[in-house]
């Protein structure tokens, strides 16, 4: 067999991994007997998307296949597919059918001059995320709010390489950490979708993989997010808890960056103890500016 083309390959990859979550009570099927398999069997997917297992097989296996868009259609039925994940669903296989990559745009990712404008002028943290989610820039409140970013190297400064990083973040037994990380997750898999072999995403991936049992599960969940928001609980020794909301705002580009917002409700404790520890933040960076050998706290982990 050839080497399978890498879009096919991760379309594959994604139709197993959304295959083995369904269990045949969930798709009005008798289980049967005892089952080797976690999930739906081939076959049985097959069945219930109308195409001959041997078809799907090849396309799971991503082998020379290029499904219709019928075939499409009727797997995102069969699969139970909300509409990110069927959007997902036909950016690979579509990208699959082409014999000759697309040429992609691997130029290196700048934030244009308005953004950074943009940037410094918010009263709120903020920062701007690249496609691989990189840390391309942020203000003067995201650096009060998650620490210094410029005490690490440029190519450590990406979001899941910080939260996969144990030396960075205390709070692996925090309830909302694995939600976090499969949106990180999630939207890195968007930008797979893209450009499977980019070797920044290659790099990433990679390294993850290796060293994060973690990762290696999330992984290969093959959750795909094309933008996240929630809220998270900060925990600053100098002012306490602070609550924010968070937010992703695409930017312009194909693909482009994202701003990453954080909030507090107007007049509420925690915008007080945002503006206070601004405050802090600002009487260091006075203060360090005088005597140059003071540095401030390095970056806290990612939100």
């Amino acid at each position: 067999m050839n080497s399978p083309h890498p879009y096919a390959r991760e379309l594959g990859d994604f139709l197993r991994a959304r295959r083995s979550r369904l269990r045949p009570q969930d798709v009005g099927l008798e289980p049967g007997g005892r089952r080797k398999v976690t999930g739906l069997r081939r076959e049985e997917l097959a069945l219930l998307a109308g195409l001959s297992t041997d078809y799907y097989q090849r396309i799971e296996q991503g082998r020379e296949v290029r499904p219709s868009d019928d075939v499409l259609d009727a797997l995102a039925g069969a699969l139970g597919l909300d509409d990110q994940e069927r959007r997902h669903l036909f950016t690979l296989a579509h990208a699959a059918r082409r014999s000759l990559p697309v040429r992609v745009n691997r130029d290196p990712e700048r934030v244009p001059v308005s953004t950074r404008r943009l940037l410094r002028v918010m009263d709120t943290p903020a920062v701007v995320l690249g496609r691989h989610l990189d840390l391309l820039d942020w203000n003067p409140m995201a650096r009060a709010l998650l620490g210094d970013p410029d005490a690490y190297p440029t190519d450590r400064l990406n979001m899941l390489l910080l939260l996969f990083d144990d030396t960075l973040t205390g709070e692996r037994s925090c309830p909302d950490w694995e939600r976090q990380a499969l949106d990180y997750i999630g939207m890195m898999r968007a930008a797979v979708a893209a450009d499977p072999t980019h070797p920044r995403a290659t790099a990433i991936v990679g390294e993850l993989s290796i060293r994060s049992a973690e990762f290696r599960r999330l992984w290969a969940q093959h959750d795909v997010r094309e933008s996240v928001s929630g809220t998270k609980t900060f925990r600053v020794p100098e002012v306490g808890d602070i609550v924010l909301d968070w937010d992703t705002y695409p930017l312009p580009g194909n693909p482009g960056p994202v701003m990453l917002v954080f909030t507090a409700a107007p007049g509420s404790a925690d915008a007080d103890r945002l503006q206070l520890l601004a405050s802090m933040q600002a009487t260091r960076a006075t203060l360090a500016n005088k005597h140059p050998s003071k540095t401030g706290r390095t970056i806290a982990g990612p939100p």
